[in-house]
């Protein structure tokens, strides 16, 4: 085990305007938690940031559209979101907000440094700008395709499809996210951090010095940015909501957010110092800290070469050691989306699973993002309760304790004699702790959690072998060993999942009454001890660790989503304005009968057609309709329809159409003949 050492943690600044989800949960919070978690367990000083970016566009976006103040928002969602992180277990040693004044003094002072160094250029260019709402469009104020790979939604500071980082000029067709108007062009100025100047440290820092530790993902993105070249970017920013430029000439301009939002790392460390009374500087500052930043992959590029850019240019600052970046989480088998409403918000979750905190960490480290984009499912998540916290973890630790208070009162036994089974049992207990370590310390969170289990299977299996419920008919002083081993890897439990399950472990803590020894086992201790329940200890009554999640729970949140997409889907529909007056007699014009469809084929390379035989009562005819997408050749055999049969004849693909089928659509928007039988319709008839 690595000798302790000064950690700074930090965790992407969550917009506030609007709750955190799971994507944000498996992107960055629940693994930055469990390296904190573990790091002050193995013995180490940690210092872990967080806190709310609430200068970013989607803020005055939000608030424009709610017919409120940015301040507004923030005070609102910046609450929400450190309650639910709180109520989670996320184990901030501080958690901040850019609006606070320790961080506009903070960051001001920053860009000042810089300034005063000449680290910026000063440059006049045109922006977009929409007329109409008097305003430059920077960043999400504006919306277009992507020029990298097509993206007709992409933003004007990033593509989130293919994750490139753009200026609001990059994107082709763009459109302002305030009015939906064209955007022109206008002059402005502003300062640029000029990123060529640092591609050559950069080369060396990352290229050479990081290619073996960090992902693949991260190295890679960072490289195809460096490769590409490396451009000017600009710091400040045209709006009237976020920091002041502090400089003369920067009169109606603020900092860029993302030069803003990653000093808030910087503010929010000196915050939590002033209130424990600690300096700051050396989380910041000394050689022998190790920085890490925990973020999802579309905030690589700012803080693997922007943010170091910066901290390099001002000169004092150490580098992150690591950037271990998440993948995008997908809901089941979909991107979440906010403005959608697909996704399963925290806040929603505490309340609907109280006292489930654990089940959702297991579950989102379990399918954690962190090489590919993974997929949450309700199913899964169900499973994942049941089959393994339930019928693994939980079954081992309440069978130990109820046969401890069963059959000794709740007192550790005395053990007599190891057998060869029991020393390798505890043998290969003493050996989990390095092995889960070094799975964390290499940011594979998903491997350590499988290792934690591993650990319960082992007590499992030996109770399973051992089988104290029968031994103890024939063999009392045997029983008293394999109880006291099996209280051992109980213990060892209770201290090796505390980063992962923190509820859960505390609760088992509390079951197994550490806080009555002299001194409870650290993480360390199990790698050196064989005894961490002492003989004549006494535990308390058993109590579940985890319930079983019923059917019917996980019924009710997919039925949660699924109201979501009818709802995106009914808002997609655009409902078509009445057609022209016709007269009576243009109606009368009509031949409609009701026909029966003979036979049925697809149009060979057509997607949409199928080719239809139709006896109408006066002829059998050949009609092209595209209805090949909701029905199948098979199924239309023998439908009656409604047909329009004196429609001038069309010739389609080489095939002459001589008539139109009726359609509509039934309750559920499903697409269905219009004929005598099918009276269940709603939306007006469709000509196919």
């Amino acid at each position: 085990m690595n000798k302790p050492k000064r950690y700074t943690i930090t965790s992407a600044l969550p917009y506030t305007n609007g709750p955190i989800h799971i994507g944000h949960l498996a992107g960055v919070y629940v693994p930055a938690d469990i390296y904190a978690r573990f790091l002050r367990l193995t013995g180490n000083d940690v210092v872990f940031i967080g806190g709310s970016d609430e200068h970013g566009v989607p803020i005055t976006i939000k608030a424009k559209n709610e017919g409120v103040s940015p301040q507004d928002v923030v005070d609102k969602y910046h609450a929400i979101i450190k309650k639910s992180f709180e109520e989670f277990g996320i184990s901030f040693d501080n958690y901040s907000r850019t609006s606070a004044k320790i961080h506009h003094e903070t960051a001001s002072e920053f860009f000042k440094t810089l300034y005063d160094k000449g680290a910026f250029i000063e440059e006049t260019s045109e922006q977009l700008y929409d007329e109409q709402a008097n305003q430059f469009l920077a960043d999400r104020f504006v919306t277009g395709t992507c020029p990298k790979c097509g993206n007709e939604e992409a933003y004007g500071d990033q593509c989130e499809k293919c994750g490139t980082s753009l200026n609001a000029t990059d994107l082709l067709n763009p459109k302002s996210a305030l009015t939906g108007n064209v955007p022109t062009l206008k002059e402005t100025k502003h300062w640029y951090l000029p990123l060529e100047r640092y591609e050559d440290f950069l080369k060396e820092w990352i290229l050479e010095g990081h290619k073996k530790d960090w992902k693949p993902n991260v190295y890679g993105q960072v490289k195809s940015w460096i490769d590409d070249g490396l451009r000017p970017r600009a710091v400040t920013r045209d709006l009237d909501w976020g920091i002041p430029v502090p400089v003369k000439g920067g009169e109606g301009k603020v900092l860029y957010v993302w030069f803003d939002a990653p000093i808030g790392y910087i503010s929010s460390t000196k915050e939590w110092a002033a209130r424990v009374g600690k300096d700051w500087e050396p989380y910041w500052k000394s050689d022998d800290t190790k920085l890490v930043h925990f973020i999802g992959k579309d905030n690589i590029v700012f803080h693997c070469i922007i943010f170091p850019a910066m901290l390099k240019s001002e000169g004092s600052f150490i580098l992150p050691d690591n950037v271990p970046a998440n993948e995008f989480l997908n809901l089941e088998g979909n991107k979440l989306s906010t403005s959608k409403n697909w996704a399963v918000w925290l806040p929603d979750y505490l309340l609907e699973f109280p006292n489930q905190q654990d089940v959702l960490r297991y579950a989102l480290t379990a399918n954690a993002p962190e090489t590919k984009d993974n997929d949450f499912t309700w199913k899964d998540f169900q499973a994942r309760n049941n089959n393994e916290l339930v019928a693994i973890f939980g079954n081992f630790i309440n069978r130990v304790v109820v046969l401890t208070n069963k059959y000794y009162e709740g007192l550790v036994p005395v053990p007599n004699e190891l057998s060869p089974v029991d020393e390798e049992t505890l043998a290969a207990v003493k050996a989990y702790p390095d092995v889960i370590a070094s799975s964390i310390e290499r940011y594979r969170f998903r491997e350590a959690q499988q290792e934690l289990m591993n650990l319960a299977r082992l007590g499992n299996k030996y109770l399973a072998d051992e089988e104290p419920w029968k031994v103890i008919k024939v063999d009392e002083e045997r029983t008293k060993t394999i109880m006291y081993v099996a209280l051992q890897i109980a213990s060892a439990l209770a201290t090796l999942s505390e980063p992962f399950l923190p509820f859960s472990s505390a609760k088992l803590k509390s079951i197994l009454c550490h806080s009555a020894l002299d001194a409870e086992s650290t993480w360390n201790d199990i790698s050196s001890k064989n005894i961490f329940l002492p003989s004549g200890h006494k535990i308390g009554e058993a109590e579940l660790l985890f319930s079983k999640i019923e059917d019917d729970t996980i019924q009710f949140q997919l039925d949660k989503l699924e109201a979501s997409k009818k709802a995106n889907e009914t808002a997609k529909k655009v409902v078509e304005p009445q057609k022209e007056t016709i007269t009576f007699e243009d109606f009368a014009k009509l031949d409609i009968r009701v026909g029966t469809i003979l036979e049925a084929e697809k149009m060979p390379k057509a997607k949409k057609l199928l080719v239809l035989k139709v006896d109408t009562g006066i002829d059998v005819r050949t009609i092209v309709s595209g209805i090949a997408e909701s029905f199948s050749p098979e199924e239309v055999i023998g439908k009656r329809v409604t047909v329009l049969v004196n429609l001038a004849p069309r010739e389609l693909r080489g095939v002459v159409s001589q008539g139109m089928i009726l359609m509509t659509e039934n309750v559920e928007g499903k697409l269905v003949f219009v004929n005598p039988d099918d009276v269940n319709v709603s939306n007006g008839l469709h000509i196919s």
